[in-house]
């Protein structure tokens, strides 16, 4: 699944783009990458170039205020006690990601990371950038190394680059999700409650 307004309410940009004094800049285009209007790698790194100065602290804060989805951990507990493995894959940043991962259990977790020199970050991302490909791939990659068939795969999100995961998974869900990604997804959830992805499995 998807990270930010997914696994969890907020979009982790956002709240670095507030710390930084740039929060509406910064909201205002992860608005229009999630719609699809914008690609999504050039949209992240005109974000990120914003947060240029920001103290490595903020990831502390901003952990603390990001809230699990409804659900989210109850969904998480009912998969691991069928045997499923969970993955989250994340165009949100490992310095926020990794926390969420530990404490929900999770599995598997890729997100971008974002470069830090002397304490302060550069406004640069280190390392590929997440994008569709690399989330639909990620997708395909972890359920060869569990032994799963994509016909047993399940992929939800709500943002555009979630598009072709979604297609991908044996069963795909727009959760919560842009128009865009409700319209080409074959399952959509409009409840914030991630719960109800249990009711698609039955």
């Amino acid at each position: 699944m998807d990270v930010d307004s997914t696994l969890i309410d907020e979009e982790v940009i956002d709240l670095l783009g507030e710390a930084a004094g740039v929060g509406d800049r910064v909201a205002r285009i992860t608005a229009r990458a999630m719609a699809g209007e914008l690609d999504f790698a050039e949209a992240l790194r005109a974000r990120v170039a914003l947060l240029q100065g920001l103290p490595a602290s903020v990831f502390a804060r901003t952990r603390a205020a990001v809230h699990f989805t409804t659900g989210a951990l109850e969904l998480i507990d009912a998969l691991h006690g069928h045997g499923w493995t969970v993955g989250v894959v994340s165009g949100g940043f490992h310095e926020v990601v990794d926390d969420l991962v530990a404490d929900a259990g999770i599995d598997h977790a890729l997100a971008n990371r974002l470069e830090v020199v002397d304490g302060v970050l550069t406004g640069r991302i280190v390392g590929p950038i997440v994008t569709r490909d690399l989330k639909r791939q990620s997708l395909v990659t972890w359920a060869q190394a569990d032994g799963v068939p994509m016909s047993q795969t399940v992929a939800l999100g709500d943002g555009a680059n979630d598009i072709p995961m979604i297609l991908t998974a044996g069963l795909g869900v727009a959760f919560c999700a842009k128009p865009a990604v409700r319209a080409a997804a074959p399952h959509a959830i409009d409840e914030r409650d991630l719960t109800r992805v249990l009711e698609l499995l039955r």
